[in-house]
């Protein structure tokens, strides 16, 4: 393809952003009470699914790079919806904890990221949705890793 021929509004990348940036919007206007970000939230996910976790182990479930999760933790932690604690054998090792506080805020945001979820592919019908989140998974797995 030559350069002429590149339109850059049919490409992956864009095509993704934009489907990315609906589904935020979407997110932001209907997250409800809780008023917790995207990231906040999985964020939760991940603690009250896993259990306590250390930051690493943050950075692994939920994509986030480790700058942008400590930044997360620090605001979760001063809404007081998770608790901060030190690893048994190894001191400098932060394990994050969901508070009751926190628990509380995932059980009444769950329904809203249901409604987010429906919302964000609203335009597509039953067989679309499942190609779209087959071929999603598809795209992030990676062939290489065991």
């Amino acid at each position: 393809m030559s350069a002429s021929h590149y339109t850059y509004t049919e490409q992956v990348g864009h095509l993704l952003r934009k489907a990315y940036q609906r589904h935020m919007a979407i997110f932001q206007q209907n997250v409800g009470e809780s008023q917790l970000t995207a990231v906040q939230f999985i964020t939760l996910c991940a603690v009250r699914d896993h259990g306590p976790s250390s930051l690493s182990e943050l950075v692994k479930m939920t994509a986030v790079d480790q700058a942008t999760i400590r930044g997360i933790v620090e605001r979760l932690k001063a809404r007081e919806l998770i608790e901060l604690g030190h690893d048994a054998q190894d001191k400098r090792k932060v394990i994050v904890s969901l508070s009751a506080a926190g628990r509380l805020a995932v059980e009444q945001t769950v329904p809203c990221a249901e409604a987010i979820s429906e919302l964000t592919l609203s335009n597509l019908n039953a067989g679309e949705r499942v190609a779209m989140m087959f071929l999603l998974r598809k795209m992030i797995d990676d062939p290489h890793e065991a």
